[in-house]
């Protein structure tokens, strides 16, 4: 079994600033720069023959390049106790048809439909027991917050292996934009 993900990479420079949010926030423990991404869909625990069907149906996505731009910080709640901290997305008209080619092309490989709405983020850090009031702070400090730009130029499968430290996430394959790849790869 494997758990896979497919999210678009974060440019170094950008997990520095995105870093550099981390704030006085109690109970937060903060993503790691390495492991900061912008999921396009969590694909879940599967066995290599599905992980095999998903790489097919993902290498026949095309796709132009296109920009995207993280802007403000917000929080996942549920029960009234915060989940997580998360950098935002501009509106994207190009990312959102990127993640329903992506959607479709994870259903056509077998897996079920994501349920839930696709919220563009990039996650700060996750917290346990924190209650609204807690990270509001946080959120009203950096609520400004905007990043120039930058370019998507592929999607990555990534696989999540869980450590000691928290998970590690390693890329299993690129998906370059603009380029169609046979799932055979040549």
């Amino acid at each position: 079994m494997i758990r896979l993900f497919v999210a678009i990479p974060i440019p170094d420079q950008l997990r520095l600033r995105l870093t550099g949010l981390r704030g006085q926030v109690p109970g937060a423990r903060w993503t790691l720069p390495e492991n900061m991404h912008l999921t396009l869909r969590f694909v879940g625990e599967i066995d290599e023959d599905a992980a095999d069907d998903v790489h097919d149906a993902l290498a026949r996505i095309t796709a132009d390049p296109f920009d995207v731009q993280l802007s403000g910080v917000g929080h996942f709640e549920s029960r009234g106790q915060v989940r997580a901290l998360w950098a935002g997305v501009a509106r994207n008209d190009e990312l959102a048809h990127l993640q329903s080619r992506i959607e479709v092309a994870c259903q056509r490989a077998g897996l079920p439909p994501e349920t839930r709405r696709f919220h563009p983020h990039v996650t700060l850090g996750r917290c346990r027991d924190t209650s609204l009031a807690r990270v509001a702070p946080f959120v009203a400090e950096h609520a400004g917050f905007v990043a120039p730009a930058f370019p998507v130029e592929r999607f990555v499968l990534y696989s999540s292996v869980l450590g000691r430290s928290g998970s590690v996430y390693i890329p299993e394959m690129d998906y370059p934009l603009g380029v169609y790849l046979p799932a055979d790869g040549h």
